[in-house]
């Protein structure tokens, strides 16, 4: 009898019925994405009868019996004990609210990076002898992946101009399989046409995956717009504080079985530490996002008037490359963008950036801090020239008060000057 105490089944779940239970588990009209946010993931079977839920740590789970042990492998879904590598209520909850706030998702898989996010996306959909095209604004990581982890198992990889729209068909080969999208790009924020890509690529049967880091499933949409695959690093704005690392990919039908299946043959996991810091950052996404977007937008004008400063490369400005896509497309527009010095070298715009002091130096973006960054993108391109004139520096505005941001990068203006610009 002991052995039948064990607090895992392999079937189900204890369900109880907590105070929110009639926000999570009955049908519902569409909600708002503040109250999405808020309320994504907390069903009962996640949930029990608390408002957050808990964190599960456990590699072993138990069954009652071998019948039990035995039917365990019969399916391979959350929600079903198994065995810690495939997750508990825990991660379970924020895979379940990530793809609620995607519309027209099946499912969601969650990794410890958005680099492995990427790259175990990839994987699921291309073997040897296959070749894929990268918009050439990609992420330096995503390009190296390629460039030598695809190559090695014989997958070639062709770069393409991020503005080339419907056109891209003019590069498909009988050997494309998968086209990886990021828009915008994250150093020099060009907006791709994405609905005129996949609607070209979906004709030809290729696959298409996203970077959606920069504006999430709440300013974009993506497989409303056609994408196939839509993967976060959601170390940046799901979670928010700085302090987690980890990455998602949703998708349809179509590719969730081999999503799903590739994840766990390449042994993905999610600690539940992790996945539950995660989900309480995602209960303030909405309001992150807001102000974000809002203090961002303030910088980036006040940037423009600066007669230090050339480009501002916002994609919620007009002369931003692609701005127009933005406009048609984005609900909403993040905290991450770029400027150029208009004159001076490395050294004054160093002087420039450590002259900062609200601003840390540092990789990633998307937590409540504010960031600069030091960016080159001609070292990152293949397929086309980066034809910025300046010095490019890369901001992430974090949730300070936009009036103290400005008055730092006012007084950085003066040692920047200083350095002989």
């Amino acid at each position: 009898m002991g052995r039948r105490r064990g607090h895992a089944q392999s079937d189900r779940l204890i369900r109880t019925r907590p105070w929110n239970s009639a926000l999570t588990d009955r049908p519902r009209k569409p909600l708002k994405p503040a109250t999405q946010a808020t309320n994504s993931g907390r069903r009962s079977e996640w949930t029990g009868a608390v408002v957050n839920p808990p964190v599960w740590r456990a590699s072993t789970h138990l069954y009652p019996d071998v019948v039990a042990l035995r039917e365990g492998l019969t399916s391979n879904a959350d929600g079903r004990f198994f065995y810690g590598r495939r997750g508990s209520p825990t991660q379970w909850s924020l895979a379940d609210a990530l793809t609620e706030m995607e519309p027209g998702a099946t499912g969601t898989m969650l990794y410890p990076s958005g680099v492995a996010a990427i790259s175990c996306a990839l994987l699921a959909v291309l073997k040897p002898g296959d070749e894929i095209l990268i918009a050439d604004s990609s992420y330096d990581p995503s390009r190296s992946f390629a460039d030598v982890f695809l190559k090695r198992m014989e997958v070639t990889a062709h770069y393409y101009d991020p503005l080339i729209g419907a056109d891209i068909a003019n590069l498909f080969s009988d050997k494309t399989r998968a086209i990886l999208l990021e828009s915008p790009g994250s150093l020099s924020f060009e907006v791709q046409d994405v609905p005129a890509i996949c609607a070209a690529a979906r004709k030809a049967g290729i696959t298409t995956l996203l970077d959606n880091t920069w504006a999430t499933s709440r300013f974009f949409p993506a497989l409303e717009k056609g994408v196939d695959i839509s993967i976060v690093a959601a170390t940046k704005y799901i979670v928010g504080h700085s302090d987690v690392m980890l990455g998602a990919a949703t998708t349809h039908d179509k590719y969730w079985n081999r999503l799903r299946r590739t994840a766990q043959q390449l042994g993905q996991v999610v600690s539940p530490d992790d996945a539950y810091l995660a989900a309480r950052g995602l209960r303030t996404l909405e309001v992150r996002l807001r102000q974000h977007e809002s203090s961002a937008l303030t910088i980036a004008r006040w940037l423009k008037e600066r007669e230090e400063v050339g480009l501002v490369l916002h994609p919620a400005l007009p002369d931003c490359p692609g701005h127009e896509i933005w406009k048609r497309d984005f609900l909403g527009s993040s905290g991450l963008f770029s400027f150029e010095l208009k004159q001076g070298d490395e050294a004054s715009r160093a002087a420039f950036v450590d002259a900062l002091d609200l601003f840390g130096i540092g990789y990633s973006w998307g937590g409540y801090e504010s960031l600069a960054l030091p960016v080159d993108p001609a070292k990152h391109r293949t397929a086309t020239e980066w034809k910025g004139k300046g010095a490019l520096v890369r901001l992430n505005i974090g949730l300070e008060d936009p009036d103290d941001l400005i008055a730092d990068l006012a007084n950085a203006f003066e040692h920047y000057h200083g350095a002989g610009s």
